[in-house]
């Protein structure tokens, strides 16, 4: 691929072309607003200048509802060999082509597991898709060098390319990402008015819950605008178990014992049933999730303790697996979780130890 035509600079094709400058693409943006692409050329994702002949492989980063209608409309003016989009619904798109009788040869769906809750061309960035899936939806009619060319671009981004058909993706993305990001988002609205003296004692687990539900409204209408059916599947499964989890809580407050020993096998059923859910989450790499030890460390909310940190783990010998922080509320201290293989796990208590920095156990 010598070059390629971004037709949509927020932070996927931002990223995108970021990542095709960086490995020697010429990369042609556009934008419906013309300064979004000024700014993505600003930071070196390309240039907004059109293309004086036809590219390589044009890339529609435009939201679902209006992917069809501009790949029709690009395919319809030739401007590239091969054409992709990465929106991240599949199905709907793909048909809307068929309906309006296009050639679909030249094109294949894609979509990168991959994003921030931050949006626009400021938020792009080179290695957004690095490690990480890049789901391609070829058919029967994909031409060969479309497909080469759309796995190109997925090596230019070093993410991991999975085949899938395109239904059964939207099911898949229903299930991981687009059902949880209604839940943990009401969630979060259940503190929009909830007393402040409840909500400063929040800590990372509703931090973790509440996380997704800071991106886009306006970016997230478009997408479940695009994949309804299978999220309203999924929210009616969560909300039999909800429905189920409220009649085992009631039955908690029971003065019935025989109820309270009801309630608490429900509870322990929706308890178990989430352990065995989330170990089936992919772990480092996506490889098979891993056990590992924690070692928390309390520490000074000031410059350079991180640094510190990290690099008397590297003295110790022992490689961080992963790693988290909690800030203590009210005080400029927190605590890093400091996860580590289970064999590393005493070393590195006794070398930190050692080192001044204060373990809780």
């Amino acid at each position: 691929m010598r070059t390629a035509l971004v037709i949509g600079t927020g932070l996927i094709g931002t990223s995108a072309a970021l990542a095709l400058t960086g490995r020697g693409v010429t990369v042609h943006l556009v934008d419906h607003d013309p300064e979004q692409a000024r700014t993505a050329a600003a930071l070196g994702a390309g240039t907004d200048q059109a293309p004086a002949e036809p590219v390589d492989l044009a890339i529609v980063a435009a939201p679902p509802a209006l992917v069809a209608g501009v790949l029709a409309d690009v395919m319809g003016r030739r401007l590239a060999r091969g054409y992709i989009d990465v929106a991240s619904v599949k199905g709907g798109p793909r048909r809307e082509l068929e309906a309006r009788g296009l050639d679909l040869s030249a094109y294949i769906g894609t979509h990168p597991m991959s994003g921030r809750e931050k949006s626009g061309p400021l938020a792009g960035t080179a290695d957004l898709f690095e490690g990480r899936p890049w789901v391609l939806t070829p058919t029967r009619d994909t031409d060969t060098e479309v497909l080469n060319l759309a796995l190109e671009l997925v090596s230019h981004c070093r993410a991991v390319p999975v085949v899938m058909d395109a239904d059964a993706h939207d099911r898949a993305v229903a299930l991981v990402s687009h059902m949880p990001h209604l839940v943990s988002s009401m969630v979060a609205a259940r503190l929009e008015h909830a007393e402040e003296a409840a909500v400063r004692l929040c800590g990372q687990g509703i931090r973790d819950v509440t996380r997704i539900a800071a991106s886009d409204p306006r970016m997230w209408i478009d997408i479940l605008s695009a994949n309804p059916g299978p999220v309203a599947d999924l929210l009616t499964d969560v909300a039999a178990d909800l429905e189920e989890t409220v009649r085992a809580l009631r039955a908690l407050q029971s003065s019935d014992e025989d109820k309270r020993r009801e309630g608490g096998t429900g509870i322990a059923d929706v308890l178990r049933r989430g352990n065995a859910g989330q170990v089936r989450v992919p772990g480092k790499h996506g490889s098979a999730p891993r056990a590992y030890e924690t070692v928390a460390v309390l520490i000074d909310d000031q410059p350079g303790q991180l640094a510190r940190i990290f690099a008397d783990a590297e003295r110790a010998g022992v490689n961080v697996e992963d790693v988290r922080i909690e800030h203590a509320t009210g005080q400029q201290a927190g605590l890093v979780q400091l996860m580590v293989e289970p064999r590393s796990a005493a070393a590195l208590t006794a070398a930190l130890r050692e080192w001044g920095w204060a373990i809780r156990q």
